[in-house]
């Protein structure tokens, strides 16, 4: 970004902001020789001393001001008084001066008394005071005073609880806090956010000063406010990266990738069990051999069935993940999985290629494809590919949305369900996947236009949404569950009384709802009503729950499943921002005996649940907070409602749709 040369301000103006900042001490000390022929710091530094490199306090270091933004000095501005009338307002960062360690340690050898000292920044483009932290030390006199500050309001409790690997050292949590926590990101109570502190004031951040103990002393006083209260969604929204630079990055990322030659696919092929006589072919958005998660899942499965049926199982995917699908004008190289075996990285025309030729003359005894998914995909290439291998006809499975919107969760600028409305309405205009709509829609329309499609749907309200939002050409519908329950008996009761299990299984994404688990162990990780848990793969830490890892896959299908039963967990909170399509964990959840509770956009979860009878299904998330406050969830614990236990009959996805003898 372009920046003005400050040609209105005038030295006096100039010298009126930074004399505010500029510490006089520290700059003489760092520099002997103007201190010996008795300078004016200020003036020094701002007639030549910045052009010179030096540093006008040990908050500040010139340098890297002028590095970091070197347009700053390319149009004439004195980087410390562009950093105190604009900087700081556009979120400039700054850095501590090389110098400020040396001369903080030489004042406490003199004996200089460590304190904190503010100076008002007055005057001309700076009139909006703030506070700048010129000293900061760390030794035992000054950490007596911070827990001074701190005891007050420091909540033990709190701190113990959401920092286990604290509590077991046995560090006392108010030591632990000052002398390191606060570095690490750990909150020293539920009403105050180091990181949300931090962000907010960078001049604390850069000074290098315990916010919990600044926000006491000073902040509160000052205005400043403990923690962001604008929730997750602000911070979803605050961090989103612009479509545009997503795709130029994989575009890039994709280019270097080095390719594998014709002959490596070909010797790959011609291992083929069935001399390619029955193969089944796929497409989706990643390596489902290497890589976790729902349509993985069905993915390992369909392999497992086709493996287990004589058959080859080709994989296509894109070897760099794309956020979108592509299009004919943007080059993009396939990863290739045949067999359950990794191949390599191929060109599409190659790929095709490759394809017809292992094919030659071979007699179709039974050939298929499924689409799981078209992200990283072109609708040109992808039916070239088919055709290699003289297929046309096959599915389409609606495991997400992507083929009404490059947002294929649905979700508006990936925090409000927005339920695909027109790609003119207002809604589009203010989503960022809004202009990426009219690329989706063409691309699934092409596929569609080229080859015979039939649409399967893992549950009834995902297809009946999919239908209403856009019309493409397809052969036909299917609605086939991922798995049903089959039932196998009353599930024990627990003896004698306990709190209820309240427990997210899964991953611990935004999307999938854990901030809204995270926000709930917070405020009611003292009740003694409840316990808990979090059962999946990895889990962020720092919450005072039980965390179980648990990773299924298509060898222990059962893993969560036996996990929820095994714990005698009495809730499972599945509350996605999103419309799930299907929910594994929802089927598991139920078999093994807890109950479900979502919120009402949770698609297939919300209507599994009402349909049987399996949970509650809330009206949003203060609903949720009060359900828990009121204790009316509690009457959801396996002693009152007595819940039977499941077994989960698991669907062989597009297998179970192909005509035995094909």
């Amino acid at each position: 970004m372009a920046v003005r040369a400050p040609v209105s301000v005038s030295a006096d103006e100039v010298l009126q902001v930074i004399s505010t900042a500029v510490d006089g001490a520290f700059y003489r000390a760092i520099n002997p020789d103007l201190d010996a022929a008795g300078v004016d710091p200020i003036r020094h530094y701002m007639q030549s001393g910045w052009r010179e490199g030096r540093d006008p306090a040990p908050w500040f270091s010139t340098k890297a001001y002028v590095e970091a933004y070197p347009e700053v000095a390319k149009a004439g501005w004195n980087p410390l008084h562009h950093y105190l009338s604009k900087g700081r307002r556009e979120g400039h960062e700054i850095v501590r001066s090389a110098h400020a360690a040396g001369y903080l340690l030489a004042r406490a050898r003199r004996g200089v008394e460590p304190a904190w000292s503010f100076t008002s920044l007055l005057g001309g483009p700076a009139a909006e005071a703030a506070a700048t932290v010129d000293v900061v030390t760390r030794d035992a006199a000054e950490l007596r005073r911070e827990r001074e500050v701190a005891a007050g309001e420091f909540d033990h409790a709190f701190y113990a609880g959401a920092n286990p690997d604290v509590a077991r050292k046995g560090a006392d949590p108010l030591d632990h806090f000052l002398t390191a926590g606060w570095r690490e990101g750990r909150d020293p109570s539920p009403a105050f956010s180091v990181k949300d502190y931090l962000e907010t004031y960078p001049d604390i951040a850069s000074a290098g000063i315990n916010p919990f103990v600044h926000f006491l002393s000073v902040g509160r006083a000052e205005g400043r406010i403990a923690r962001n209260e604008l929730g997750f969604r602000y911070e979803i929204i605050k961090h989103l990266a612009p479509l545009e630079k997503r795709v130029a990055a994989v575009a890039r990322a994709s280019s270097r990738l080095k390719l594998g030659k014709a002959a490596d696919l070909a010797e790959a092929l011609a291992g083929a069990r069935t001399g390619l006589a029955k193969l089944h072919i796929t497409f989706s958005h990643d390596d489902f051999t290497r890589n976790t998660g729902g349509v993985q899942l069905c993915l390992q499965r369909e392999s497992a069935r086709i493996a287990a049926t004589g058959g080859d199982h080709l994989h296509f995917y894109p070897a760099k993940a794309w956020p979108v699908v592509r299009t004919a004008g943007e080059a993009g190289h396939l990863g290739v999985v045949f067999n359950g075996h990794a191949v390599g990285v191929f060109a599409p025309g190659t790929a095709a290629t490759t394809l017809r030729k292992a094919v030659g003359t071979t007699k179709a005894r039974r050939r298929s494809f499924a689409i799981h998914s078209l992200l990283g995909h072109t609708a040109d290439q992808t039916a070239d590919i088919l055709a290699a291998a003289g297929l046309n006809a096959g599915f389409f499975w609606l495991h997400d949305f992507a083929s009404l919107c490059a947002g294929y969760h649905l979700l508006r600028n990936d925090v409000e369900d927005c339920a695909a409305p027109p790609p003119e309405s207002a809604a589009c205009g203010i989503c960022i996947y809004g202009p990426w709509r009219a690329r989706h829609l063409a691309e699934h329309e092409r596929l569609f236009e080229r080859l015979a499609l039939t649409v399967v749907s893992p549950s009834q309200p995902t297809l009946d949404l999919w239908r209403r939002s856009w019309k493409f050409a397809d052969k036909g519908e299917v609605i086939l569950p991922h798995a049903t329950l089959v039932e196998r008996g009353p599930a024990p009761v627990a003896a004698g009384k306990r709190p209820l299990r309240i427990a997210f299984a899964g991953m611990p994404a935004p999307h999938k709802g854990w901030p809204v688990f995270h926000d709930l162990v917070l405020r009611f990780a003292g009740d003694p009503r409840y316990e808990f848990l979090h059962l999946g793969g990895r889990t962020p830490g720092g919450l005072p729950l039980e965390f179980h890892r648990i990773v299924v896959t298509d060898e222990t299908p059962r893993a969560m499943q036996d996990a929820i039963e095994r714990l005698g967990v009495d809730v499972v909170l599945l509350w996605p921002l999103c419309r799930e399509t299907f929910s594994f964990t929802a089927y598991e959840a139920v078999a093994a005996g807890a109950a479900v509770i979502a919120g009402p956009d949770s698609g297939n979860i919300a209507a599994f649940v009402q349909a049987g009878g399996h949970g509650m299904v809330l009206a949003d998330e203060d609903a949720l907070g009060e359900a828990l406050a009121s204790g009316e969830i509690v009457a959801l614990s396996r002693t009152r409602r007595r819940p039977m236990l499941y077994d989960l009959a698991f669907s062989a996805l597009t297998v179970d749709l192909l005509e035995p003898g094909k």
